[in-house]
């Protein structure tokens, strides 16, 4: 081999070892780079609570009530049979329409809970526009019940960071869920228990989300409530699974007590 060649088995070397590293650094920089940015990023998403660090093993049922009121009677009576208390998320238009059912609910030990003025997708709002939609249906149920609500769930489970800080400054907890019912798709009483007790996320700490109108609810729910109950579980309402003082939230939406 000449000069001529070798310094050309050298310059293709060369070359090739920088090419490689740029390659290693580039795909490195694809892996942990999204991960720098979620955690020290100006942009950080902000995330409800989804679920709770639970010490206890306790869960929440929660229902969302917007559209009719023909099972929550139902619902209130098998609740009080198992002497259970839940979260009732209620829209303003629907606290406007039944009245006595607030009070009931509220009357019952039951958590009352905001689920905003018109049941819009919040994430497209202004600020203001959803410190309206929550002080609304906030106003209305302090004039029925005496009662200052502070926790609030978005229609549809949309959210983005302007909600969650009008949220924050409404004086209230943004509340998500972790375990689905799927009570509202009307497939039946056993796909709601199942949906529910064979959760992959279903644990300590966990708030399950049901509907007071779904066709098939009350008729699952002393199924739900029994079956939770038999894996160890206390029920209680959200308002005493969360932890109120100083907490973190991480990239689940599982809240933490400082």
């Amino acid at each position: 081999m000449n000069n001529e060649e070798k310094e050309k088995l050298k310059f293709f070397c060369k070359t090739g070892i920088i090419v490689l590293s740029v390659m290693v650094v580039f795909f490195a920089g694809i892996h942990f780079i999204p991960k720098v940015v979620s955690v020290s990023g100006g942009n950080i998403k902000k995330i409800p609570i989804y679920c709770v660090d639970q010490k206890e093993k306790k869960v929440s049922l929660s229902f969302d009530a917007a559209w009719g009121n023909e099972q929550t009677a139902t619902i209130l009576e098998i609740l009080a049979k198992h002497n259970v208390k839940v979260t009732f998320f209620m829209t303003g238009g629907w606290v406007e329409k039944y009245p006595e059912d607030v009070k009931a609910i509220a009357a019952a030990g039951h958590d009352l809970g905001n689920h905003s003025e018109n049941h819009k997708h919040m994430s497209q709002l202004a600020k203001q526009q959803s410190m309206e939609e929550i002080k609304s249906p906030h106003d209305k149920v302090k004039e029925l019940t005496g009662i200052d609500m502070n926790l609030f769930r978005a229609p549809y489970g949309d959210y983005n960071n302007t909600l969650i800080e009008a949220v924050k400054d409404s004086g209230y907890y943004c509340i998500q869920w972790d375990v689905d019912s799927l009570d509202w798709k009307d497939y039946g009483v056993d796909c709601i228990v199942k949906n529910i007790l064979d959760n992959k996320h279903l644990g300590d700490g966990s708030i399950i989300l049901m509907h007071n109108g779904a066709k098939y609810t009350p008729a699952a729910l002393e199924a739900v409530i029994t079956g939770l109950q038999d894996k160890g579980y206390e029920i209680v309402p959200i308002s005493q699974l969360i932890y109120t003082g100083e907490y973190t939230i991480d990239h689940e939406g599982r809240q933490f007590a400082k």
